[in-house]
């Protein structure tokens, strides 16, 4: 997702914001879907009383109903201004992904328009449309990815994917419910994009390490997110992370990388901000999130600590206030790359315990050349403990943790070796 400083929510707005998140130590932009809303059976409505809305509604609807894959919401701009935006970003080193949303569209989608692509689509016994089975996702129509390869709906959605990067310079794409399409698509699709653009990055909105075999670079660290902050109620300890982090690596493959996050668009949106989620302890998990493993996500507004949940279906603002954020995730940001050892998967070292139970979490990560130690008070009391053997190592939040003995609630420091 992309946010600007202005109010307009449009490329150009945000191209000018480019140089604030590089400040970031951002290597990659994710916009969530650049393409325009379906109308039909458009959604609306605040988050916990949405439903479909009247034709003509003011509603922006929901991204993910996309009417046409290759075409830009004119709302956000032009092409040129798309391209502008994709070239100032590669200008800063950084590369941009887009949200592809595969598994459905919009019920007044072009394809569902077409004679010949409406037969792309998963049909009721009466013929019609129908949305995803099991949700209440009730303004986007089902695509039938069972026949997908019979009814061509492999080569049109693998053409509208190449045309964004082919026609673009898009780097990739965070594909969104990827687990509902099948990976035999998503490997096929892989090796055409790759044609294109050698050094493709495609990100899973899943937890599969079969997509890891061929089509996927990185994935969602769904069960971490989720025990983080079950973790903060109580009802998880620092002995389950430990646990956690210990059998990560037997389920997926060295080269996987796993997207780490403390809060996305929909974690925001449905669940609670993270002041509601974390409360005092939203820095101390987007810490452990950005050292224990994985590449960390930074959603638009956690810069400034935005304690908003942003409507869905309406237009909303980010309130970015002072940026309050900016140097903590800077700082963070800045160790992942200066320091090898929290690379993302085989480029990395995994971590290693460095105490084996209590609250405070205490963990190494070393590789030649490369070490980080990262220790974390996981819980709402002050903890004892005076970490030896660091002699030689900085800590990079506060000079003062070299020599602390007591740990308050939630605190934290990243220690790392000089020289290394």
């Amino acid at each position: 997702m992309f946010g600007s400083i202005l109010p307009r929510g449009n490329l150009k707005s945000a191209t000018a914001d480019l140089a604030r998140i590089k400040q970031l130590g951002v290597d990659v932009i994710w916009l969530m879907p650049i393409h325009p809303i379906g109308e039909l059976n458009r959604k609306g409505g605040e988050n916990g009383e949405h439903g479909i809305v009247e034709p003509g509604s003011s509603s922006l609807g929901s991204p993910y109903s996309v009417q046409d894959y290759m075409a830009l919401n004119p709302d956000f701009g032009t092409m040129e201004d798309l391209d502008a935006f994709v070239a100032n970003a590669h200008d800063y080193g950084m590369k941009v992904i887009l949200d592809w949303v595969a598994n459905h569209t919009s019920f007044d989608a072009v394809w569902a328009m077409d004679s010949v692509a409406s037969g792309y689509y998963l049909r009721s016994p009466e013929g019609e449309l129908q949305h995803p089975e099991n949700t209440d996702w009730t303004d986007v129509a089902q695509l039938d990815w069972d026949n997908g390869e019979a009814n061509g709906l492999y080569d049109a959605m693998e053409e509208a994917m190449l045309f964004w990067v082919r026609d673009h310079n898009v780097d990739g794409y965070r594909c969104d419910v990827a687990g509902k399409v099948p990976t035999a698509f998503w490997n096929r699709v892989r090796r055409s994009l790759e044609e294109v653009e050698p050094e493709v990055f495609m990100l899973a909105e899943a937890e599969e390490p079969e997509h890891h075999e061929r089509a996927f670079d990185a994935s969602y660290a769904w069960e971490f997110h989720h025990l983080t902050n079950e973790l903060v109620k109580g009802e998880k300890n620092a002995d389950d992370i430990r646990e956690y982090l210990n059998r990560e690596a037997e389920r997926f493959p060295s080269s996987a990388y796993r997207m780490t996050f403390t809060s996305n668009h929909d974690e925001n949106s449905w669940n609670g901000t993270t002041a509601e989620r974390y409360g005092e302890a939203h820095r101390s998990m987007a810490v452990l999130c950005g050292t224990a493993f994985g590449m960390p996500l930074i959603y638009g507004g956690q810069e400034s600590e935005m304690d908003k949940r942003l409507r869905f279906f309406e237009k909303d603002t980010v309130p970015w206030g002072d940026y309050r954020a900016l140097s903590f995730y800077r700082i963070l940001n800045d160790v992942h790359h200066r320091n090898s050892a929290l690379h993302n998967g085989e480029f990395g070292a995994p971590a290693v315990q460095l105490t084996e139970s209590g609250d405070l979490l205490y963990f190494e990560r070393q590789q030649e050349g490369s070490s980080v130690r990262v220790l974390i008070n996981l819980s709402d009391e002050p903890v004892a403990f005076k970490p030896e053997g660091l002699e030689g190592y900085r800590a990079t939040f506060s000079r003062k943790s070299l020599d602390r003995e007591t740990w308050d609630p939630w605190s934290f420091e990243v220690f790392v070796k000089a020289g290394a």
